[in-house]
């Protein structure tokens, strides 16, 4: 059976956009495997008033479960009901977006139902009738492809990798009453809330990062200044080596051991290109780099290149893009 399950993040009852993305790519997968695609979302009441809407990227049936123990994420009661929906068909995979909720989750769903995992997929093949995934080995420098003897394969997908489609009709909707497990050794405390007004750097349409280069975080202000002048839907970057300094949270750390992203427009500031960076970036459509040194690895990527000191350039490209907005 060519059956593919897509399991759909959600958050505050509203389904995320890497869910569409999961969606997406498990319809495609099924299609090549000649099944079809299905999506299971979890969450608290009222969370499958939406969920109907992943059919427009591919999921034949959506399978909603409702339960007040599932509006917030626990991992142990996540990963058993996950395991309990995965049993009750024979999927040929089950795709996870590779969130920090989807790493967690996935391997702790493989283990529970004894399949072989496959973690940060930027692509998916097919080769005998089975699932191939594709995925980047030594900080970006090689490719693997990883095969499967059984089924069904759990896999999570770099978010950013494989783009959405949304032209099919809505699915139809299931409830999935699960068995919540009684005693787990975790509890939700609290949620320490992002800052009012921010955009995950994920989902941003365009980052501005910056690197060491900046010096310390008291001229963070610069690529501030620049973020507010392009405009609503652009979000703060960092590299690893300024987070592993305290100067930004590891909730902006864009990387190999942060986030992966593929915005519009990324402007890498201050950042020499190592590869651990580089392999959470190199998928955007367009990159600025901003540098003083001409030799920065970061540069055979960019598309566009400044040598020069960040701390001028910086307000002279805010106050121009500012008077460009204003005309427009």
């Amino acid at each position: 059976m060519g059956e593919v399950l897509a399991i759909a993040e959600q958050k505050d009852g509203k389904i995320r956009p890497v869910a569409n993305e999961v969606v997406t790519a498990a319809a495609v997968l099924a299609k090549g495997l000649g099944g079809s695609a299905h999506a299971l979302v979890l969450g608290g009441t009222g969370v499958g008033e939406r969920a109907g809407d992943l059919g427009n990227f591919g999921a034949e049936v959506v399978h909603v479960a409702e339960d007040p123990a599932l509006e917030s994420c626990v991992p142990e009661i996540y990963a058993a009901v996950i395991a309990e929906a995965v049993g009750s068909r024979g999927y040929a995979a089950v795709l996870f977006s590779a969130t920090s909720l989807g790493k967690d989750l996935a391997p702790r769903v493989a283990a529970l139902i004894d399949a072989p995992l496959a973690s940060d997929v930027t692509r998916l093949e097919i080769e005998s009738g089975r699932p191939v995934a594709v995925r980047p080995v030594y900080g970006g420098k090689a490719l693997a492809r990883i095969g499967f003897e059984t089924s069904p394969a759990v896999l999570s997908l770099r978010p950013n990798a494989f783009g959405t489609n949304g032209s099919r009709a809505a699915g139809r909707t299931e409830p999935f009453t699960p068995v919540i497990p009684d005693a787990v050794g975790t509890r939700i405390v609290d949620f320490q809330a992002a800052e009012t007004g921010s955009v995950d750097v994920a989902e941003a349409g365009i980052i501005v990062s910056g690197g060491r280069g900046m010096k310390g975080p008291e001229h963070w202000h610069l690529l501030e200044e620049l973020r507010d002048a392009l405009g609503p839907g652009t979000a703060l970057g960092a590299s690893r080596a300024v987070v592993d300094a305290g100067w930004r949270s590891h909730g902006e750390q864009v990387g190999q051991t942060g986030k992966t992203v593929a915005p519009k427009l990324y402007f890498a500031v201050g950042i020499s290109g190592a590869v651990q960076h580089l392999a959470g970036m190199r998928t955007s459509q367009t990159i600025v780099a901003i540098n003083k040194d001409p030799d920065a690895p970061i540069f055979a990527l960019a598309d566009y290149g400044i040598v020069g000191d960040a701390f001028e350039i910086l307000p002279r490209l805010s106050a121009e893009i500012s008077a460009l907005r204003s005309e427009g």
